[in-house]
């Protein structure tokens, strides 16, 4: 089972370029998903399909989706910062963050 550690940081969902490149090569974006107190997260392929768009934000291939207003509609501030683990859910067909919105 894939595991990919995130960062939430000023309204972005943020990856390494490493995590890029080995869990969403060639994807243009994802879409953000709340159910219940999880965090899902599904890649697309296309951009026109919807969703964030994957920008790339450095040399080293690092990238951001700025979703702030997913992250504000689920009670994640901007100035907030968090780390979070996903796995890969193959009934979801997405990554899955366990309890992130659990207070």
């Amino acid at each position: 089972m894939a595991t990919l550690t995130v960062r939430v940081s000023r309204g972005g969902l943020h990856l390494s370029g490493e995590a890029y490149e080995q869990h969403f090569s060639r994807i243009s974006g994802i879409v953000l998903m709340r159910r219940e107190a999880d965090l899902l997260i599904l890649p697309v392929l296309l951009a026109q399909a919807g969703g964030y768009l994957l920008k790339r934000k450095n040399l080293a291939g690092d990238r951001v989706a700025h979703a702030p207003d997913f992250f504000r509609a689920n009670g994640i501030a901007d100035d907030e910062e968090r780390e979070l683990q996903v796995v890969w859910d193959s009934s979801q067909a997405g990554f899955i963050g366990r309890g992130v919105f659990a207070n």
